[in-house]
């Protein structure tokens, strides 16, 4: 019995014993965890620094500090591209991304159609805003029938229709509050005399819309026809009320990295 109780005792201290680094890791558990929060973090910030250097790869190669678009406005269109594109609601034919900055003067180029995967500009042109936005500059946004004022935001391109502006595009407002009116307004991209180096040259400023964003007669077909059919176009102007789901940066940076593969991600 005393042989039995020993070996018993023996066994209870080796296991006692044995069970010691067994549970060690178990006691390490917290800073395993710890390492996978790291890590994750680390990818995070991988995935970020890839779309970041992405954005700007595109706008070197596209040459688009040298056609006057500023980086910031060119991330915030990129982002909501992006996020068009995960949506499903932008088309996946085209990778046509259209960006407007009312921040300029209507004397400078302030429309850019620009060709993402081409990185290039079709068109980089003078375009009209609202008559009571404001003289030379944009002042003032609205998404009110009535107003005569342009409204800023994200737009998806519909279809062309023939009006008396001749060859048009339809467009349609995305960013609740902002520009969801512009079907209702008829907010439409058609040619205009009023928007032209001639006009400049002669009122130091363009012509206004009723709220369109107004494009050259002699390019207003090829604008029309490259951007139509649920393309992105982006107006920018200065308000700081205006806010856009399609500007969230976390997920347009999640789905180029699904997209972009591992490579995207890598050291």
């Amino acid at each position: 019995m005393v042989r039995v109780f020993l070996t018993a005792l023996t066994l209870g201290i080796l296991s006692f014993t044995i069970a010691t680094p067994e549970t060690a890791p178990a006691t390490a558990a917290k800073p395993a965890a710890a390492a996978t929060v790291v890590d994750a973090a680390e990818v995070a910030a991988l995935k970020e620094a890839a779309f970041d250097n992405h954005v700007q790869q595109l706008y070197t190669a596209a040459g688009l500090k040298a056609k006057g678009l500023s980086y910031d406005v060119f991330e915030k269109a990129v982002i909501g591209f992006q996020n068009f594109q995960r949506l499903h609601l932008a088309s996946s034919d085209k990778s046509i991304l259209s960006i407007v900055d009312f921040t300029k003067s209507s004397s400078k180029k302030r429309l850019w159609v620009i060709d993402l995967n081409a990185k290039k500009v079709l068109f980089n042109s003078l375009v009209a805003h609202g008559r009571n936005t404001g003289q030379d500059k944009a002042m003032q946004f609205s998404n009110s029938s009535g107003s005569y004022m342009s409204s800023l935001g994200f737009y998806l391109t519909d279809a062309t229709y023939y009006g008396k502006h001749g060859l048009s595009l339809r467009l349609n407002g995305m960013d609740e509050g902002f520009n969801t009116n512009a079907m209702e307004r008829a907010i439409v991209v058609h040619g205009a005399d009023y928007v032209s180096d001639a006009f400049v040259k002669q009122y130091g400023r363009l012509g206004r819309s009723l709220g369109c964003p107004s494009v050259p007669k002699e390019i207003s077909k090829d604008v029309i026809e490259a951007i139509k059919d649920k393309t992105v176009l982006y107006i920018h102007g200065n308000d700081r009320k205006y806010t856009s789901r399609y500007l969230n940066n976390t997920k347009a940076i999640e789905f180029y990295a699904a997209q972009a593969g591992a490579d995207a991600v890598s050291i």
